[in-house]
């Protein structure tokens, strides 16, 4: 027995009993139903209430007109439907009333398969950007995805809000690093540790989980250590290490995994190799996040809420190796130069200046001697009462 397609059948035997019924599933699609002839059904219906048919406001027994132009309708999108099958839809439902919920029914097995087709092709765009070292369709499909989510919710009617599951799943089984990635990495620290300074092109946005290999994860983190404490690196203080993290007595390291890295100096700029490191990283986190929310979605145990919620969280990874993607690959943003000659040109200019006689506020030249006191001469009739001196 099959649910959801008892669902479906309901859900149309309502409304073909009751057309009425159609007023309360407004947030029902046609594309909610999984098979095409009730996809084409539900269409018909609505589009008939839309045109105002004369069964919606008819008293009584349903007009057989609503049977037979529902059928005339859907007929122009799908072949093989008959008046046959919806009696069997109208049998199928046992309360007209109880549409409601027959639709959420219909449209909770809707969101679970259409996140399980949209995470198939996220699955399938990111194994084929890892072959052609791209992340472009990976990143795109992954916003279609998150947007659909979202979509979702709303639609469900609850918030678009990652949430951990209650019982951690293990981690999706991904496939294991090639022999090309791992000879790519051991090529990358080697470098960082024969080449002086190259770990601080890549310190800032390469992580040790971008490895593919554990172990070459992990050396990596004994570089980022030694780099972080300001401390030298070499094949000697990596080699101490590795050692004081018990690296090689773990296993995590063997020693013909650590030998080609500390003994074979390589040549190359560090900040490309991680590039292409953390291109790789993308598309298997991207392809880890699919495998996950396909298991979500096909649990039915999951309410549509929580499998959002759940498949939210599970993009999280994702959207963390993307925003060091992009602080990788933007360009370095250009400083300006400070114009150390401004205010020298400034002053130049002001020099070949003369100051205007009577400015306000220009300062007298210090250096310049005041007049001298000379014979004083008196004018006649300099002030109006001042008396003439008589000769002596």
């Amino acid at each position: 027995m099959d649910p959801l397609l008892h669902g479906e059948q309901a859900v149309l035997g309502a409304v073909l009993l009751d057309p009425r019924q159609l007023g309360g599933l407004d947030w029902l699609e046609p594309r909610d139903f999984y098979r095409p002839g009730h996809q084409a059904l539900f269409a018909a219906l609505r589009k008939l209430r839309a045109e105002g048919h004369l069964a919606l406001g008819a008293e009584g027994a349903v007009p057989v007109a609503w049977l037979t132009d529902t059928l005339a309708e859907a007929g122009q999108q799908v072949r093989g439907l008959t008046a046959s099958y919806l009696h069997t839809l109208a049998a199928a439902c046992p309360r007209p009333a109880h549409s409601p919920v027959y639709g959420r029914m219909v449209l909770e097995g809707s969101i679970h398969r259409t996140v399980a087709e949209h995470t198939d092709r996220l699955l399938a765009i990111a194994r084929e950007d890892a072959r052609q070292h791209e992340v472009h369709g990976t990143a795109a499909q992954a916003d279609v995805l998150a947007g659909l989510l979202d979509d979702l919710a709303k639609r469900w009617g609850t918030q678009p809000r990652a949430t951990a599951p209650r019982t951690p799943r293990l981690p999706a089984a991904v496939e294991p690093p090639t022999a090309v990635q791992a000879a790519d990495e051991q090529f990358l620290l080697s470098l960082l540790v024969h080449q002086n300074g190259a770990i601080a092109e890549v310190f800032d946005w390469l992580r040790p989980q971008d490895f593919a290999h554990p172990g070459h994860g992990q050396l990596y983190r004994c570089l980022g250590a030694l780099h972080h404490r300001g401390e030298p690196i070499d094949p000697v203080t990596t080699l101490w290490e590795v050692q004081r993290r018990g690296l090689l007595a773990e296993g995590t390291l063997t020693e013909e995994q650590l030998a080609p890295v500390l003994r074979d100096g390589a040549a190359g700029s560090a900040e490309w190799l991680g590039e292409q490191l953390l291109r790789s990283s993308l598309t298997r986190a991207a392809a880890g996040a699919a495998l996950q929310i396909a298991a979500y979605a096909d649990d039915r145990r999951l309410a549509p809420g929580q499998l959002i919620g759940h498949a939210l969280h599970a993009l999280g990874p994702l959207e963390e190796v993307r925003a060091r993607w992009r602080t990788a690959a933007s360009p370095p943003t250009p400083q300006p130069r400070p114009d150390t000659g401004h205010a020298a040109r400034i002053q130049a200019a002001l020099a070949r200046s003369p100051a205007r006689p009577g400015t306000r506020g220009s300062p007298t030249p210090s250096h310049v001697p005041p007049p001298a006191p000379g014979p004083q001469r008196v004018h006649e009739h300099t002030s109006p009462h001042h008396s003439h001196r008589s000769p002596t």
